[in-house]
C-alpha cells in the first residue's frame, strides 16, 4: 500500500479546490433560484426564507412543459437511432480486415473534421424539401448524422480489443451475423454504450443553434430556445430565470451521475486498444 505523504495531502488540497470552483456557479444558480422576487441581495446565503414558486412561475410563464417534451422526445430517439445504428456500422467496420473496411472507417471519420456551419444552409433546404422543417423529426435527423461519426470512432476502438472467441463459439452454434451482433456481441458493448448514451445525451439536449434553425416560427420548441425567449422577456427577474435553467439542466445532470461509471468505463476501454 502507498504511504499517505505531503505531496499526497497537497494533491487532494488542490482537487478540492478545483472541486469548489466548478461547484460555486451552480450553487449561486441555485441559490438566487430559491429567493423570493423582492430579495435582489448578492449575498451567498439566502436573506430570506427560501421558495419554490419561482419554480412554479417559470414553468407555467415559459412554456417548459412542451419544450420539456419536445427536448426529451428529440433527445430519447436520436440517442437510441445513434446507438443502434453506429454499432451495428462499427461492428464490420472493426471486425473486417479488407481495405474497404478501412477506407470506410476513415470516411466516418471525416465527418469528426468537416465543420457543420459548412452544411447549414443545403441541410436547411434538403429538410425543407422532404417536409420535415418545423417538426421535432427534423432534429432527431440533424443530430443522427452528426454525431454518428464520433459514435461509430468510439464503438470501433472498443471493438477492435473486445476478443472474438464469444462471436466464433456462436458462429458454431449456427448463428448468423444479425444473431451473433444482437445476442453476443451488443451485450459486451454495454460500457461504451454507456459513454455514447451519456455524451451524445448532453450534446443534443443543450444545443440551441439546431433547434432555433429548424423550429423558428412554430410554435415547438425545446428547452434551451424556451430558456432563450423566457431571459429576454423577463430580464429583470433573474430568481425566475435561473429556475427556469436549474429546470433544464437537472435532468440530464441525473442521467450524468447515474451513468458515470460507464462513461468511465468506456473510455478506459478504449484508450487500452
Amino acid at each position: 500500500m502507498k504511504r499517505y505523504t505531503w505531496r499526497t495531502a497537497v494533491l487532494e488540497l488542490v482537487m478540492v479546490v478545483v472541486g469548489l470552483a466548478f461547484v460555486f456557479p451552480v450553487y449561486v444558480l441555485v441559490n438566487v433560484s430559491l429567493k423570493r422576487p423582492d430579495d435582489q441581495s448578492s449575498d451567498l446565503l439566502p436573506t430570506s426564507a427560501i421558495t419554490l414558486r419561482n419554480y412554479a412561475d417559470a414553468w407555467q410563464q415559459a412554456g417548459l412543459g412542451g419544450a420539456f417534451v419536445n427536448s426529451a422526445v428529440v433527445t430519447i430517439v436520436s440517442v437510441a437511432l445513434i446507438v443502434v445504428l453506429s454499432a451495428l456500422a462499427a461492428y464490420p467496420l472493426a471486425r473486417v480486415g479488407r481495405a474497404w473496411s478501412r477506407w470506410a472507417f476513415l470516411f466516418f471519420l471525416l465527418g469528426l473534421l468537416l465543420p457543420f456551419q459548412l452544411a447549414l444552409i443545403p441541410l436547411y433546404q434538403t429538410i425543407r424539401d422532404v417536409g420535415l422543417l418545423g417538426t421535432v423529426w427534423s432534429l432527431v435527423v440533424v443530430y443522427v448524422g452528426l454525431q454518428m461519426p464520433f459514435s461509430v470512432f468510439l464503438y470501433v476502438g472498443f471493438l477492435r480489443v473486445l476478443p472474438p472467441e464469444y462471436e466464433e463459439a456462436a458462429a458454431i452454434d449456427g448463428a448468423g451475423p444479425l444473431r451473433m451482433f444482437a445476442s453476443v456481441v451488443f451485450p459486451l458493448l454495454r460500457p461504451i454504450t454507456g459513454t455514447v448514451v451519456i455524451l451524445n445525451a448532453i450534446a443534443i439536449w443543450n444545443d440551441f443553434l439546431t433547434p432555433l434553425l429548424y423550429l423558428s416560427g412554430t410554435q415547438q420548441q425545446t428547452l434551451p430556445v424556451a430558456l432563450y425567449s423566457f431571459v429576454g422577456q423577463y430580464l429583470q427577474q433573474w430568481n425566475m430565470v435561473f429556475a427556469g435553467l436549474v429546470i433544464s439542466i437537472v435532468p440530464i445532470l441525473l442521467v450524468y451521475f447515474l451513468m458515470q461509471r460507464s462513461i468511465i468505463q468506456g473510455f478506459a476501454s478504449g484508450l487500452k486498444g
